[in-house]
């Protein structure tokens, strides 16, 4: 391997796993080499990253569009982002919120975060520096159980346990009509349909 940086991967190469495509595209290009008769891997393991530093149960977590970022909220009343690949933490956690973090999301331009808590505001944060965008979204009664951008980022849409679901205007936090009242349960999550950005699916 000192002499000839070729040989490092052609010394790795009889391990890759038996189905995997490097093994069974080259192995016909590298018949003299050594082969692994026992404890070789069918297939590669899954990739699992362990994402640490909230001090509190995590409620929810989520991917920025381009699949680059985490962000996760917590009952330490933190929202943190992540590198998806290194699973380092990015920035600081995003502080602001006086209770549990039950649902956080980013916008569909991945530049900004929503998250709801059990303090009853709705928050929105910029990925970049972190800042707390605005003031929080304040009318719900009880604690903030979901919360999601509109496919357009222009609107924000909340479910509380006070039986409630309300849409915002993303940039001024303001209400846009009344409540939705749904009646005999407590909305625990909610979403906007990607055809119709003012239609909504409960759960």
């Amino acid at each position: 391997m000192a002499q000839s940086v070729p040989h490092i991967y052609m010394s790795a190469f009889p391990f890759s796993p038996a189905e995997s495509v490097v093994l069974r595209r080259m192995c016909s290009s590298f018949g003299n080499t050594l082969s692994v008769e026992v404890g070789r891997l069918k297939r590669w393991p899954a990739v699992r990253q362990t994402l640490r530093g909230h001090n509190g149960a995590v409620y929810s977590v989520g991917f920025s569009p381009d699949g680059s970022c985490v962000v996760s909220g917590s009952g330490d009343g933190t929202v943190r982002v992540w590198d998806a690949v290194s699973g380092a933490s990015i920035g600081g956690p995003l502080r602001g919120h006086s209770s549990w973090v039950q649902s956080v999301g980013f916008s569909p331009d991945g530049t900004r975060i929503v998250s709801g808590s059990n303090d009853k505001t709705v928050r929105i944060w910029d990925v970049v520096s972190g800042a707390l965008v605005g003031k929080p979204f304040r009318g719900h009664s009880d604690q903030v159980s979901s919360a999601a951008f509109s496919p357009d980022g222009t609107r924000v849409a909340s479910g509380s346990f006070d039986a409630t679901v309300r849409i915002w205007d993303a940039a001024s936090g303001a209400p846009i009509g009344k409540p939705l009242l749904a009646l005999s349960f407590d909305p625990l999550s909610c979403v906007f349909s990607r055809r119709q950005s003012r239609r909504l699916r409960l759960r």
